[in-house]
C-alpha cells in the first residue's frame, strides 16, 4: 500500500460510518505557547476535548502532520521518526454505554477488513485500574477485545504481569498500570489537579516477530511489538474527593501512519516503507553506499531532511533559539552524518527535492520549494565550513585532555558547533564531556555579559521614545508590510532596534534580498507615507487576531487581549495591519517631515535571517 492509499482508506471508512473529516493543523501550534510543535493528532483538539464546541461536529477524523523532537537522539533505529503523520478520530460527548465498543470496532474493522492486517499479529493493552484512587479495572475494554479476538477464532490470554513474564505465557491482552495506560495532561492520575480530565487508554501493537524473544512485551520499547494506535477514553475527572465519571466521555484515537503502513506491508523498518522509497534510492545512488550496510546513517539523513522540509515549508527557519534551533540542529546533524558516508557538498538540498516532489498531499510544501531549497543549501554550506573548523579544534583538544562543559561552550560560541554534536563526536571516540553542567554555566555568564554590553531597550525594540524614534517605529511596520508584499508571506519580524539615527530590522528570509526587490519595498513604503494613511489602534482577542491573519511576531509575549495597529488611507487601502504595543504617529503623512524612506544596507544577520538598516531623511 502507498501513503495516499492508507490516508484515503482511513478517511473514507470513518466518514462512511458517520465521522466528519476536518483539515489538519500546521505543525507550528497557533495558540499553545507551551510547546514548539504539534506533536500529536490530539494536540490541536485539546480545547474541544476540554469542553469547547467544535464548529464541525462531534465525530471528527483527520490526518495530522506531527513533529516530535524529544526523540531526536533515538532516530536511527527501526521506528523512531522526527516528522510523522497521525490518523485520528475524536468523539466529543460519547455514549458511555457503547463508546469503547464502538471505537474499537471501527478501528479494527478498518485495520483488519480494509487494510488486511492479520489479527493473529495484533496484541493490545488495557488499564489495571488504581484501587487507591477509586479507579476501576478497565473491564469494558477487556470484554471488547476478548470478543474481537474470539470472532477471529484467536485465543486471547490476559497477561497481568507483562514485566515479569513478557509474552512467554501466550499473552494477547496485556495489563499495565497508570504509568503505561493512563492519559492526562498531568500524567498519572495521582499528579492530576482538581478539575483535570483524564482516562484509561487501550493501545494496539503489531507483532513483527511472533517467534522472537518470548520475554518481549508491548511496553518494552523493543522491535518485536510496535505500537500502531491508541484509544484514549477520557472518562474521568479529578475532584477534591477523588475521581468521578463524566456523563458524556470523549474518545481520542491516534495511529501512526508510517507504522501502520509498515505493518500492512509486513515490514518492521519504517524506512523501507513507500514514504522513503524514492529518497532512499536517491541517497544510495548519490552516496554510492547501500542502506543495508549503513542503516543508522541513512535513517538519520532521511528522517532529518524530511522533517526539515516540512518545518521550512511551515515558515520555521534555522536560528539559534526555539523552533529555529531545532531546524538548525536537524540540518547540522544530518549534514555531519552525510560526511561520514564520504559525501562532500550540499547533499540535503538535493535530497529535499525528492521529498518535495513526493509531497503531493501537502501542496504547501511544493509551493514553498524555492524557500526550502535556498534555506537548506545556505545552512548546509555554512555548517560544512563550520564543521571542518570545529572538528579540527575538538580533535586537537581531545589529544591534550578532557573536554569540559566550558570548553564545549567555547566550541559552540566560536564555531557554532552544537553541544549535541560535540557529545556525538566524543562518543565515537569512547569519551564524554567532563562536567557537562559547565556548558549551561558558561552560557549563562555569556548571556549576562552580552546584556550588560547592550543598550537597554523600550518595548518594540525602541531605543527611546523621541518623536523621530516613534516615526521610525511606524516606518518599520510599513517596511515589514512591503517586504511581505514583495517577498512573500513567509517573511516575519525576527528582531528590531530603533534609535533616532537609524532603523535596524531583522526578518526571516532564506536568501539575500536583491537590489530590485529592495527598490520595490522602498517604493511601497514611500507610497504609504505619501498616502497619508491614518494610523488607528483597536483591541481584539489574540486567538481571533491570529485566525484573522493579523501579522505579528512573538505572540506568546502578549496577553489574551491584544492591540492591533492599522494604517489605512482615505481610499480604503490598508498598507499595514499588525500586532503591536505602540507607540506610533497618528498619520503616515507625518513621516514626510523627516524626508523619504531609504535602505542603507541589507545583510545577513544569521542563517535564514536578513538585516535591513534604513532611515527617513
Amino acid at each position: 500500500m502507498t501513503p495516499d492509499e492508507i490516508r484515503n482508506s482511513f478517511l473514507s471508512e470513518m466518514t462512511r460510518q458517520g465521522s466528519i473529516a476536518i483539515p489538519s493543523a500546521s505543525v507550528v501550534p497557533e495558540n499553545d505557547p507551551s510547546t514548539l510543535f504539534v506533536g500529536s493528532g490530539m494536540q490541536p483538539m485539546v480545547p474541544y476535548l476540554l469542553g469547547l464546541d467544535h464548529p464541525m461536529g462531534q465525530d471528527l477524523v483527520n490526518v495530522q502532520p506531527c513533529i516530535r523532537t524529544g526523540d531526536i537522539e533515538e532516530v536511527g533505529d527501526l521506528t523512531h521518526l522526527t516528522f510523522f503523520e497521525m490518523i485520528g478520530r475524536w468523539e466529543l460527548g460519547a455514549d458511555p454505554k457503547t463508546y469503547k465498543a464502538e471505537q474499537i470496532r471501527r478501528v479494527m474493522d478498518w485495520q483488519v477488513n480494509v487494510l488486511g492486517l492479520d489479527p493473529k499479529r495484533l496484541s493490545v493493552t488495557i488499564h489495571s485500574g488504581n484501587s487507591d484512587l477509586g479507579i476501576n479495572y478497565d473491564d469494558a475494554s477487556l470484554k471488547v477485545w476478548q470478543e474481537f479476538f474470539a470472532s477471529h477464532n484467536i485465543e486471547a490470554p490476559v497477561e497481568e504481569e507483562p514485566f515479569t513474564y513478557g509474552a512467554s505465557r501466550g499473552g494477547r491482552i496485556f495489563v499495565y498500570d497508570d504509568s503505561e495506560n493512563w492519559w492526562s495532561r498531568a500524567g498519572v492520575p495521582s499528579n492530576m489537579p482538581v478539575g483535570e480530565p483524564g482516562g484509561p487508554d487501550s493501545e494496539m501493537f503489531f507483532d513483527h516477530d511472533p517467534e522472537g524473544d518470548p520475554m518481549a512485551h508491548p511496553a518494552d520499547g523493543g522491535a518485536r511489538f510496535v505500537e500502531i494506535g491508541n484509544n484514549v477514553f477520557m472518562s474521568h475527572k479529578r475532584t477534591e474527593n477523588g475521581f468521578v465519571l463524566f456523563e458524556r466521555p470523549n474518545i481520542d484515537y491516534g495511529g501512526g501512519l508510517e507504522r501502520i503502513l509498515s505493518a500492512a506491508n509486513g515490514e518492521v523498518d519504517v524506512y523501507k516503507s513507500p514514504f522513503f522509497a524514492g529518497p532512499m534510492q536517491y541517497l544510495e545512488k548519490q552516496s554510492n553506499k547501500e542502506y543495508s550496510k549503513n542503516e543508522k546513517a541513512f535513517r538519520i539523513i532521511l528522517d532529518h531532511t524530511r522533517a526539515t522540509v516540512f518545518l521550512l515549508a511551515s515558515g520555521v527557519y534555522p536560528s539559534n533559539k526555539d523552533a529555529g534551533y531545532v531546524v538548525r540542529r536537524l540540518i547540522r546533524r544530518a549534514a555531519r552524518v552525510g560526511k561520514t558516508l564520504g559525501y562532500e557538498g550540499a547533499l540535503l538540498s538535493n535530497l529535499a527535492q525528492v521529498f518535495i516532489n513526493e509531497s503531493e498531499t501537502y501542496t504547501f510544501v511544493q509551493d514553498a520549494r524555492e524557500q526550502i531549497l535556498n534555506a537548506l543549501e545556505q545552512e548546509e554550506t555554512l555548517f560544512l565550513k563550520t564543521l571542518r573548523n570545529g572538528e579540527r579544534e575538538i580533535r586537537r583538544f581531545m589529544k591534550t585532555g578532557d573536554i569540559t562543559g566550558k570548553i564545549a561552550f567555547q566550541f559552540y560560541e566560536t564555531y557554532g558547533f552544537p553541544l549535541e554534536l560535540t557529545k556525538e563526536l566524543l562518543e565515537e571516540e569512547g569519551m564524554d564531556i567532563q562536567g557537562p553542567e559547565g556548558f549551561d554555566l558558561a552560557a549563562k555568564e555569556h548571556s549576562i555579559a552580552s546584556k550588560s554590553a547592550s543598550t537597554a531597550k523600550f518595548s518594540g525594540g525602541l531605543g527611546d521614545k523621541s518623536e523621530t524614534t516613534v516615526s521610525f517605529h511606524t516606518a518599520t511596520h510599513l517596511l515589514l508590510a512591503g517586504l511581505r508584499e514583495v517577498l512573500g508571506d513567509h517573511v516575519h519580524q525576527r528582531g528590531s532596534n530603533i534609535t533616532p539615527e537609524r532603523i535596524r530590522f531583522d526578518v526571516s528570509h532564506p536568501q539575500k534580498i536583491t537590489a530590485e526587490e529592495l527598490q520595490q519595498v522602498v517604493t511601497f513604503v514611500n507610497t504609504a507615507i505619501k498616502a497619508g494613511a491614518e494610523v488607528k489602534s483597536y483591541e481584539m482577542d489574540k486567538a481571533e487576531a491570529r485566525k484573522a491573519g493579523i501579522e505579528g511576531s512573538f505572540w506568546e509575549k502578549y496577553p489574551e487581549r491584544v492591540t492591533i495597529y492599522e494604517m489605512k488611507d482615505s481610499k480604503g487601502t490598508v498598507f499595514s495591519r499588525e500586532l503591536c504595543g505602540g507607540p506610533h504617529v497618528n498619520n503616515t503623512g507625518n513621516l514626510t517631515q523627516l524626508g523619504s524612506f531609504k535602505v542603507l544596507k541589507e545583510e545577513s544577520s544569521s542563517a535564514g535571517v536578513r538585516r535591513i538598516k534604513a532611515v527617513i531623511s
